[in-house]
């Protein structure tokens, strides 16, 4: 054997052996069977919607003036939900993940706690505090500034329900990430904000990336919060979601037709959830 084919040889052997090591998945056969019952359990309702959409007036029915008001509605004020869900959840998640102090675990307990309180309790809390005669509403209202059942309402009620889906995302991969790069910068001189900037967020982008998707889609399917906090005035606080209700009960045709376009939207950006942080972890780095 000469010296050029010995390490074609072991490269060959290092090339099957690979192949055999990653074929291996360490799943058992019966996990595929209950994956699949998982899954048809989520497909099979939605096939059944589509069954029972009506394509002849699909058209029609997605695009009269209510429905495009309200698919409006609910793109603007998830946009500006998210917005604040980065601005409020980023500070959150660096506290919960790089601090430590007293009542660290009630504060995280107590930003999750939307993930499990039902919409409708989360809207009570708003009315309560936002509300006319909620706790900061009778200071707002003295000011002239009415929240309440108010496009305002909308974003605030939103926000509550998807700021726990940015900071669990986004706490994840703080903890993943750990803490040697910043380290290493603020060693070089590096003030904090300076590792904040060219550090700490370039390496969690991805994650960052994929907590503002999830929370943007939660704020696009929200219903209970906004119906309880902001009401369903057309054009003002009436969501896509709200319309469908509203459509149920005087034209199933149509609530059916928004529902499928609702998914649809859902579906895509979840999606992106998925291929955004893929593409971003290829970039991603400490400055």
């Amino acid at each position: 054997m000469t010296p050029v084919s010995a390490p074609r040889s072991k490269a060959r052997t290092a090339g099957k052996t690979k192949r055999r090591d990653t074929g291996y998945t360490g799943v058992p056969p019966w996990i595929f069977v209950l994956a699949a019952a998982g899954g048809l359990f989520v497909l099979l309702p939605l096939a059944a919607m589509v069954a029972k959409v009506n394509w002849g007036q699909f058209i029609p029915l997605i695009t009269s003036e209510s429905s495009l008001t309200a698919l409006g509605l609910s793109l603007r004020t998830s946009a500006a939900s998210t917005v604040l869900c980065i601005v409020f959840g980023v500070p959150l998640a660096l506290v919960l993940a790089r601090a430590s102090f007293p009542g660290q675990r009630l504060l995280r307990a107590f930003v999750l706690l939307p993930l499990v309180l039902p919409p409708v309790v989360g809207g009570i809390a708003l009315l309560y505090t936002f509300g006319r005669q909620g706790l900061l509403g009778r200071s707002l209202e003295v000011a002239g500034i009415q929240i309440a059942f108010s496009t305002t309402a909308v974003v605030l009620a939103q926000t509550f329900v998807a700021l726990p889906f940015l900071v669990v995302s986004l706490e994840g991969a703080l903890r993943t990430a750990g803490t040697k790069y910043e380290a290493v910068a603020a060693t070089l001189g590096a003030r904090p904000t300076t590792v904040l900037r060219r550090v700490s967020i370039p390496l969690v982008l991805p994650g960052l990336a994929s907590g503002a998707v999830l929370s943007f889609a939660r704020c696009l399917g929200e219903f209970g919060a906004t119906l309880t906090f902001a009401g369903s005035l057309q054009g003002v606080t009436r969501t896509l979601p709200l319309e469908i209700y509203l459509q149920r009960e005087t034209d199933a045709d149509a609530a059916v037709a928004l529902s499928l376009v609702l998914v649809a939207v859902a579906v895509a950006v979840v999606g992106l959830s998925f291929r955004r942080p893929r593409a971003l972890a290829a970039g991603a780095g400490p400055a």
